[in-house]
């Protein structure tokens, strides 16, 4: 790689880091929404992070963007299920939102989903038949190898067992938080069209299409409609640009 290049991918790399500095003077200094503006661009620029979404998360909460808080710090625990202080400031947050816990958990497997990559069980089920393989290759290449044979199968067991978690989690449906109040659940992928009702703010709804500007939705009393994606952020991937 050339020396240009190198220079080239430090750029980008600082540039993140850079505007997340930024962010943080900003919320230092009270101008929440220029804070908000500085993480959501890091965060679409693939630089994300725990630490990123919870100090939006943060910003977001001083500004009295309950939604929005919530969306940073849901986002903070799918990348990190495993943080604690996370968890309670999820908590924390959806108790002073008067939310219920049903309505920021809104798909069972998402929780099986999260605890699954904190497991790291697909890595764990891909070892397991690995070791499967070497011990079936052990009881036909030594002598007296019965004891590899079937401590092989065993291992297979345990592998497909374990597998089995991963597959059955990639089921859930994906989610999104609404994160304006107000937000209106429309008939139609149309900003023209009729709304049918309105969206809690914080609620957490499964996605059921993808239309571009629009997504497909289903709150908790069941209406289904569509909602502007600036009304409602997917868990699933970086916020749009």
């Amino acid at each position: 790689m050339s020396p240009a290049a190198c220079v080239g991918l430090l750029v980008l790399a600082a540039a993140p880091a850079e505007r997340f500095r930024d962010a943080n003077e900003a919320a230092r200094g009270g101008d929440y929404p220029k804070a908000i503006a500085g993480y959501a661009e890091v965060a679409a620029s693939g630089a994300e992070s725990a630490s990123l979404y919870w100090n939006w998360a943060q910003a977001a909460a001083a500004r009295g963007a309950t939604g929005e808080a919530l969306f940073a710090l849901l986002r903070a625990r799918e990348l990190e299920p495993g943080d604690r202080a996370v968890t309670r400031e999820v908590e924390r947050v959806r108790q002073a939102a008067n939310l219920d816990a049903a309505e920021i958990a809104p798909e069972p497997l998402a929780a099986l989903a999260r605890w699954t990559r904190r497991l790291h069980l697909s890595l764990l089920a891909l070892v397991l038949a690995a070791v499967s393989l070497g011990l079936h290759a052990g009881g036909r290449l030594l002598p007296r190898g019965r004891r590899f044979a079937v401590a092989g199968l065993w291992t297979l067991a345990a592998a497909a067992a374990v597998g089995t978690i991963p597959l059955v989690a990639s089921l859930a449906r994906p989610t999104a938080v609404v994160v304006r109040r107000g937000a209106p659940l429309l008939e139609a992928a149309s900003p023209t069209a009729a709304p049918v009702g309105a969206l809690r703010e914080g609620e957490v709804v499964p996605v059921l299409d993808d239309g571009g500007a629009f997504l497909h939705v289903e709150d908790s009393s069941g209406a289904r409609g569509w909602a502007h994606v600036g009304d409602v952020r997917r868990l699933d991937r970086a916020p749009a640009p």
